[in-house]
């Protein structure tokens, strides 16, 4: 039987397409005390942050998305790419998040899901979305969202900043320690 064409790229180190069913990256299928990064790619301001936290702890980082994202070269960075549909990058994450694994979105509905699988959320800002804060951020999306429906004019979130950019890096570092004790006992 002739493998997909999609792992022939991939064994050849060309980016591919990888639908979940068909590939599973080698830090997914071991067993594994190790803490690891999830990256909803698509729209992330704090990539770059993340590949620096992850390269200093030696963390395997999955960057999820449904289009071709550059990345750097490491063995420890696993370009996913998925189906283009709604909500096939978020699916893929919330499939193979695990408890002790880092999070990286800011959709809500994602979080929330890997809230409910004791994964560890974070949002480009630094907020931690835990089983608490999640209620609370649904809630205040589904108000949102129902206001904009109504024809209600909302503003839109605040700028990225560079104390966003600040806060992300040592919430990110906080929840990496406290994942890794997690995972080592």
């Amino acid at each position: 039987m002739e493998p997909h064409p999609s792992i022939l790229s991939a064994l050849k180190g060309e980016p591919a397409f990888f639908p979940s069913a068909l590939y599973l990256p080698e830090a997914l299928r071991q067993d594994r005390p190790m803490t690891r990064i999830f990256i909803d790619a698509d729209a992330c301001p704090v990539k770059d942050e993340i590949y620096r936290v992850a390269g200093r702890y030696s963390l395997t980082v999955f960057v999820v998305s449904n289009r071709m994202i550059v990345v750097p070269q490491s063995p420890h960075i696993e370009r996913i790419i998925v189906e283009s549909g709604p909500d096939c990058a978020d699916d893929w994450i919330a499939e193979h998040a695990e408890p002790g694994d880092v999070v990286i979105t800011s959709d809500i509905p994602l979080a929330s899901r890997c809230v409910a699988r004791k994964a560890e959320v974070l949002d480009p800002k630094g907020r931690h979305l835990d089983g608490d804060a999640i209620g609370m951020a649904v809630a205040m999306r589904d108000l949102m969202t129902d206001l904009r429906s109504a024809g209600v004019m909302t503003s839109g979130g605040a700028a990225f900043t560079k104390a966003d950019r600040s806060t992300f890096l040592s919430a990110l570092d906080t929840l990496i320690v406290r994942a890794r004790k997690q995972n080592s006992r």
